[in-house]
């Protein structure tokens, strides 16, 4: 099933896309819900974010093939990492499918995107263990962790290499039923091929995640976390179009402007 939330007339509803129509839905995905008589085209209704997250987790460097083809270009020694860490990003920067990459005008060159896929949080996790993990997941979304990598190497943090206003689109639907080693994620500039890797080739998977931040804090319904990219990142300028594919999910496309 696919859900999304759109905006029709000033107001936003969740919806259940069904090609080519959107069914207005009456609640929450994650709670209570029916389904309203009223559908709507595709081309009718303004897409927005799919769901807006309490809080927003992010992983970084998940991917051997991503560590050692990036440690070949910087001439070390290629380490995976030993836990599965995870760190934060704002809200402030999510936009949705369609929406535009702003590039701010002090910004470098070294701007580029990164496709991951999202875990949406259906249920209130503590202490999850393998058994119980995948209950707690409500479905899959499509994340770009748009960078500025001048702004990541120098900065003390990352409050505007990651966090910069329109730097994470996210969308354009929650699948709620794939099969996880079956996705493949393309990555794509002006519709030619830049990346393609396995979606589900991670160091650690989706289980290890969930089950060691929940023994130290508590994830809520709609909270998403984003789980990092495989291959080397590009970098992406104004006027590009940047499209994100996970197979059985959908695509996530946004056109980049430089102020």
């Amino acid at each position: 099933m696919k859900w999304c939330r759109f905006e029709h007339k000033k107001e936003i509803y969740f919806g259940i896309f069904e090609d080519p129509f959107i069914t207005k839905v009456i609640g929450t995905p994650f709670g209570n819900y029916e389904l309203s008589d009223e559908r709507y085209k595709l081309e009718d209704v303004k897409l927005d974010i799919p769901v807006v997250p309490s809080t927003f987790y992010a992983v970084g460097v998940n991917y051997i093939n991503h560590v050692k083809k990036m440690a070949k270009i910087r001439g070390i020694e290629g380490i995976a990492p030993k836990s599965p860490d995870v760190g934060y990003r704002a809200n402030n920067a999510l936009i949705p499918h369609n929406e535009t990459i702003i590039i701010p005008k002090d910004a470098s060159e070294n701007i580029q995107y990164e496709g991951e896929l999202v875990v949406v949080i259906g249920k209130v996790a503590k202490n999850l263990d393998k058994n119980n993990v995948w209950d707690h997941i409500f479905g899959y979304t499509i994340g770009n962790d748009v960078s500025e990598r001048n702004w990541q190497s120098n900065d003390r943090t990352l409050w505007r290499a990651k966090n910069t206003d329109s730097f994470k689109p996210m969308g354009p639907y929650i699948e709620t039923d794939i099969d996880l080693n079956s996705l493949r994620t393309i990555i794509r500039i002006n519709n030619e091929i830049k990346d393609e890797f396995k979606t589900n080739d991670m160091i650690f998977g989706i289980s290890d995640y969930l089950c060691k931040m929940t023994k130290y804090l508590t994830l809520y319904p709609g909270d998403v976390i984003w789980m990092g990219t495989d291959e080397v990142p590009q970098n992406i300028k104004d006027g590009d179009i940047v499209e994100i594919e996970i197979t059985g999910i959908g695509t996530l496309i946004n056109p980049v402007i430089k102020e």
